[in-house]
């Protein structure tokens, strides 16, 4: 039961503020990550990008949802959804990213500068205005701690509270990320309506997607932290993915002669995952997201729950 272009433009809500009433950051600023002040536990969005890190902090990022960047001479918007905890970033080309202050399935509406056209996060392809049906180049950005991504990236440069905004950069407007209360906490209700719901799991519980031209599939966050390395066959396609205990999260592939991944024999760099067999895979884009989000745009999602999963 695929969505529909009009059936996501039907779906379409006011989030409250309008366009542009969230501001994106368009010049950003850096700071050496020996200056930046936060803790180790803190929530950031870190980028990889041609030898270059860097790391947005979420409590700034909540303001803002998009930073228009440039990275390693390319031109980058990285972007997050406070509402359906989903980072991804995309390849901008000639053009910014801004909120359009639409949702759909709750999640962030952006729309581009240049032909006004409107792109939900999530799916990544345009749902209203002159380039409706084109999708965006995604980039690969990873949701996680601040001590995490410093371990790994040591040299990461850290976006700047001086972001030419008026904005209390240290209280969330949605709460924390608390366990057991707060907005983000799994049991928690959503605040906008969805076009589909799927209850087998707490609305907030987050889980690692990937998509292809076969389908969409979610994966457990427990599953992929117990097993290392999941192989699933979606559509008649073979994935893998590969738990990074380091950032606590996935790499996507596609597998398709089958090859065998032992999590024994894997390291991890700046550049991602090495062992045996890794550079025969094909990278696909992954990433995390809240269930009801993910089950709301991808209502045939393939859901693994571990090594027992029909």
């Amino acid at each position: 039961m695929a969505h529909s272009l009009a059936s996501f433009r039907e779906a379409v809500r006011s989030g409250g503020p309008g366009k542009d009433g969230i501001p994106s950051i368009d010049r950003p600023r850096f700071l050496p990550a020996t200056e930046a002040r936060l803790d180790d536990g803190e929530k950031i969005i870190g980028v990889y990008h041609r030898g270059q890190a860097r790391a947005y902090p979420q409590r700034i990022l909540v303001w803002h949802e998009i930073v228009n960047d440039q990275l390693g001479g390319d031109a980058l918007s990285i972007t997050y959804c406070p509402l359906t905890g989903t980072a991804l970033g995309f390849r901008r080309g000639e053009t910014e990213l801004g909120v359009s202050g639409k949702l759909v399935n709750s999640n962030l509406v952006m729309y581009d500068r240049a032909t006004d056209s409107e792109w939900p996060q999530i799916l990544g392809v345009a749902i209203d205005g002159p380039l409706a049906g084109q999708g965006l180049e995604e980039l690969r950005v990873f949701w996680t701690t601040w001590g995490a991504w410093r371990a790994r990236h040591p040299g990461s440069e850290v976006l700047s509270e001086q972001t030419g905004f008026v904005r209390n950069y240290r209280r969330d407007p949605y709460g924390s990320y608390n366990p057991v209360s707060g907005y983000y906490a799994p049991d928690s209700r959503r605040l906008f309506p969805v076009m589909h719901r799927d209850d087998r799991f707490p609305p907030k519980t987050e889980v690692f997607g990937l998509r292809g031209p076969e389908g969409a599939l979610a994966i457990t966050r427990q599953a992929l932290r117990e097993e290392g390395v999941i192989d699933v066959t979606l559509g008649g396609w073979r994935y893998t993915v590969i738990h990074d205990p380091g950032l606590d999260t996935g790499w996507a592939f596609r597998n398709p002669q089958g090859i065998e991944i032992r999590p024994s024999s894997l390291d991890f760099t700046a550049e991602g995952a090495i062992g045996p067999g890794v550079d025969r895979l094909e990278p696909v884009n992954g990433f995390e997201a809240m269930w009801f989000a993910w089950a709301a745009f991808y209502p045939d999602t393939r859901l693994y729950q571990g090594a027992a999963s029909p």
